[in-house]
């Protein structure tokens, strides 16, 4: 058997937006769930010293394993074993050592419809069963305690994520809690992708640690700390599944680089900095939520946190590969279609990512503003 993997579309986005850039036009990057900026000024510092001075190889870092444990006493009154974190190269090996440690294959695993396109096609590609859940506006687009409650047959697993992509939505405490507490219930394992913690425009984001001691965390220096190249991530599991990820993740992975590791720990150091990104996601969140009105899109998911907008554009297409598309090619503005993340209803909706420059907000914005007050022009008059 071979599994069968549908494609990212945003990626042939992409690649089209790099294609008409070689050729000199001028392109906004929106398409894509990652940081404009670099990482943090002191973590490349320590990153050239490193290149300087150590050969490297394979190692895990003790130092940095204890701080990723702190994070969780500090920010979530959480107590980590060291030993419970294991670095990984990216959040997206991490997500593969936790459902490999977890799950046999044709185990059935819920995740929220729409929702990121990796969890599915990692499950299958895994031989496991996606069930996905149709989240809308009534649900804040999450999975709640009462749909996980009447689930039947009972699923053997979850991904949860919170805030989500593609539609920034944070899952409130009393709903984590209540969800901790059907799992618990009914023997549902759960796996929490907590990548976009520390990007949070209300209310922070909770750890599921808070409710569910036994669930596996996944998270990554990707996105609050700017590091996306870096390939450094982590997971922390309970205290049962240490040597079997271990194990994993030796065989499949060895170790992330030295080199991510060591400019990692120092990230952690460099708050004013990363907290100056916030600010600049705060302010392009508005500007968008200030002018989507004029383009005419009233139907969004709420985005508590993340970098993501996610939009209804039903009122004008029911193609959004086609529609971003036309989209890039006419304005310069890349974007993600919605089929990646819901392949039932996705067809009418367009994911926008404001991880960019403020600047860049303002200029897409002024491409985008006239581009789709013509398309419900045309579309009226069809």
């Amino acid at each position: 058997m071979i599994a069968e993997i549908s494609p990212f579309h945003a990626i042939a986005i992409s690649r089209e937006a790099h294609a008409l850039e070689a050729q000199g036009r001028s392109i906004l990057h929106m398409e894509f769930g990652q940081p404009s900026t670099g990482a943090p000024a002191e973590a490349i510092a320590q990153a050239h010293h490193v290149l300087d001075t150590e050969p490297m190889g394979y190692w895990e870092s003790i130092g940095l394993k204890q701080r990723i444990a702190r994070l969780y006493t500090d920010r979530h009154s959480v107590a980590v074993d060291p030993e419970q974190v294991l670095l990984t190269c990216g959040a997206s090996p991490g997500l593969v050592l936790a459902l490999t440690c977890l799950f046999a294959p044709g185990a059935r695993v819920a995740t929220a419809r729409p929702g990121y396109v990796a969890y599915r096609n990692t499950l299958k590609a895994l031989y496991l069963e996606p069930l996905e859940i149709a989240c809308g506006p009534v649900d804040r687009y999450q999975i709640s305690a009462d749909a996980l409650a009447t689930i039947d047959p009972v699923p053997d697993g979850l991904i949860l994520a919170s805030p989500a992509n593609p539609t920034g939505t944070i899952i409130p405490a009393d709903e984590l809690a209540a969800i901790a507490r059907v799992c618990a219930e009914r023997g549902i394992r759960i796996v929490s992708d907590e990548i976009y913690h520390g990007l949070s425009f209300g209310e922070p984001a909770h750890s599921m640690l808070e409710y569910a001691p036994d669930a596996v965390i996944v998270n990554s220096f990707s996105k609050y700390y700017s590091m996306a190249g870096w390939r450094l991530g982590w997971i922390v599991v309970p205290p049962a599944l240490i040597g079997a990820a271990r194990a994993r993740m030796g065989n499949l992975f060895l170790t992330p680089p030295v080199l991510a590791q060591r400019a990692g720990l120092t990230a952690f150091d460099c708050a004013d900095e990363l907290e100056g990104h916030v600010d600049t996601y705060r302010r392009n969140r508005q500007l968008l939520l200030d002018a989507l009105p004029a383009l005419g899109l009233a139907r969004i998911a709420p985005p508590d946190g993340a970098f993501y907008i996610y939009a209804d554009i039903s009122h004008l297409t029911d193609d959004s590969l086609g529609f971003c598309q036309k989209l890039l090619r006419e304005t310069g503005v890349a974007t993600a279609p919605g089929l990646d993340f819901d392949p039932v209803d996705g067809h009418r909706f367009i994911r926008f990512s404001f991880a960019v420059s403020t600047d860049r907000v303002v200029d897409a914005i002024a491409r985008m503003t006239p581009w789709f007050q013509q398309q419900a022009s045309l579309k009226r008059g069809s």
